[in-house]
This record gives structure tokens, C-alpha cells and sequence, in this order.
């Protein structure tokens, strides 16, 4: 996220603006737990009945949701495409790497360089899309005609690691800790057309283009970050409203302060957007019913 003090433009999020915890409804709330907290190296910060929230400090990154009487969507529905969690140095993303590689090594794949980015891809056991990734210094980021260059080069795994894990990293990855500090940087759905997405996340939302890939990808974020969205169509296109399933249950944007979020309110309800209001969120559905719901930081 950028720290500034500019006003926001007309029409769109705050730079402030991130991203919070991401929801998904799991089967197996203990393989899960498991999964997250021992394989991505996030901590359990509270397990309470149908409920676990796993995170870094006292931030929460993902929230699982016990529905084991729910079913798993079909591959080529919308939906998530995949939770990407942000470390701040490239010694623990090798660390969070290593330690799900040793311990879940059938989930692996794959590795980019995204030019702004490098990054590791995994399932998680119930099929959630998992990115774990370290940013690029932004003064390494190439924007051209308002667009940021993004790329995927093959990025070897092996020889990340031999360059960053550490002996304190793989000490940490064997008891499943991490090292460092985590947060979720971007959110990638599956969805059905790139022009609903743009109009509901751009257009509506307020987020801003970061870059596209024709009518295939679109990428989105506030504050001239890469992207806190993105939206594909690779194995969903065409794919209507989503029914009840396991996987997402929920993605959290989070503004500045109480007034971007009332000015988002106005905003949506200008776009005949529906929003649910409980006087400390709003929540929508997006055109495929992925539910977004933004809250102001604090």
C-alpha cells in the first residue's frame, strides 16, 4: 500500500485502500488448519467452533469457514483463482516456499517472474488457488502508457531457494513458523466476462487499470500498486452467478477512514449497486456473486 495524503480522485478508492482476510468455506476445517498454518507458516489466531481465523501478528489473512455439508463448484465456474499473500522479504517468502513444498510437495505449481513480482503458485487440499509472492522495489516497475509491465518468465524454485532460504528460515519452515511479516497484497478471481468485471471493479468499485490481457485478464489496484484485484477468464468463461459451494466465501477491501467508505456507499448506490450496510461494512456482490465486502481500516 502507498501512505499519502493526496485526496482521492473523484470516482475512485483511496491510495490507502488494501486488502484484507480472504473467506473460504472448507470441507475439512482441521486439514485446512493444517494446511495454512503449518505449510504456509501463518499463525491460528483463534479457532472458535466453526471458525479459524489464520494470520501474522495480529492480522488476519485467511478465515475459514467449516461448511462440510457443501459441495465443490464445478472447475469451470467463478469464483477464486487464488489468495496471493505478500511477505516483506524474499528470506521469508523462501521460507513459507520451502515449508510447503516439504510438507504438501504435491501441490506445487508453479513459479513466475512477474517483472514487478516473484512468485510461487500451490493448491491448497481442497483446490484454493494459493500465491505466495515477495514485491519487486517499485522503482523496478516499468508503467507505459498508464499500464504496468508485467511479464511471466519462468522463475527456478530450487535456485530461489538456494539463494534465500536461510538457516533460520528452514529452522522456522520445520516447525512451521514463519519468518517476517505477511499480508494478503492481491485477490485473483475466475469470472465469467472481463467487460462486467471492469465495469463492476473500475467502473463501479472505483479501483483503476493497472494492465489487461485482451479479453482474457484484467488486473486492478488503488494507488499505483501492480494490483490489489485481478480477474480472468482462463477456465470460467462465460460463467453465470455462482450457487452455494465450498471455496470463497468472502474477499475484504479495506479504505482509510469512515469517509471513503460512506463515499463508496454513495457511490455504489449512485450505480444502483446493492449494498448491504451495517454500519461498519458495506458487502456486494459482484456480477458473478463473489461477495466483496470493504471496511475502513481500524
Amino acid at each position: 500500500m502507498i501512505t499519502t495524503n493526496e485526496t482521492p480522485k473523484s470516482g475512485l478508492l483511496a491510495a490507502d485502500t488494501g486488502m484484507g482476510a480472504v473467506t473460504l468455506r472448507v470441507g475439512d476445517l482441521d486439514g485446512m488448519i493444517r494446511y495454512y498454518r503449518d505449510g504456509v507458516t501463518l499463525e491460528l489466531l483463534s479457532h472458535d467452533g466453526p471458525v479459524a481465523v489464520l494470520g501474522r501478528g495480529t492480522t488476519p489473512l485467511v478465515i475459514l469457514e467449516h461448511a462440510p455439508e457443501l459441495k465443490h463448484a464445478s472447475p469451470s465456474s467463478a469464483g477464486l483463482f487464488h489468495t496471493a499473500v505478500l511477505f516483506d522479504s524474499a528470506e521469508a517468502l523462501a521460507t513459507a516456499v520451502y515449508s510447503v513444498a516439504a510438507k504438501y510437495p504435491g501441490l506445487f505449481t508453479g513459479s513466475s517472474d512477474h517483472l514487478v513480482s516473484e512468485a510461487f503458485y500451490f493448491n491448497d487440499p481442497e483446490g484454493n488457488g494459493v500465491e505466495l509472492y515477495v514485491d519487486r522495489d517499485r522503482s523496478k516497475w516499468s508503467w507505459v502508457h498508464g499500464q504496468v509491465e508485467m511479464s511471466t518468465i519462468f522463475l527456478d524454485p530450487n535456485q530461489y531457494l538456494r539463494e534465500h532460504l536461510t538457516e533460520t528460515g528452514a529452522s522456522a519452515a520445520a516447525t512451521g513458523t514463519g519468518l517476517g511479516d505477511a499480508i494478503i497484497g492481491h485477490v485473483h478471481l475466475s469470472v465469467g466476462d472481463v467487460d462486467s468485471a471492469r465495469e463492476f471493479y473500475v467502473d463501479r468499485l472505483g479501483f483503476e487499470l493497472t494492465t489487461t490481457y485482451g479479453s482474457q485478464a484484467l488486473f486492478v489496484s488503488a494507488g499505483g500498486y501492480h494490483h490489489h484485484m485481478a480477474m480472468n477468464t482462463w477456465n470460467s468463461r462465460g460463467a453465470g452467478r455462482r450457487q452455494l459451494a465450498l471455496g470463497l466465501g468472502k474477499v475484504e477491501i479495506v479504505v482509510p477512514t469512515a469517509d471513503d467508505l460512506g463515499q463508496l456507499g454513495e457511490r455504489m448506490s449512485h450505480h444502483s449497486v446493492p449494498a448491504r450496510d451495517d454500519g461498519r461494512t458495506l458487502t456486494f456482490d459482484d456480477p458473478w456473486s463473489n461477495l466483496v465486502e470493504v471496511r475502513a481500516a481500524g
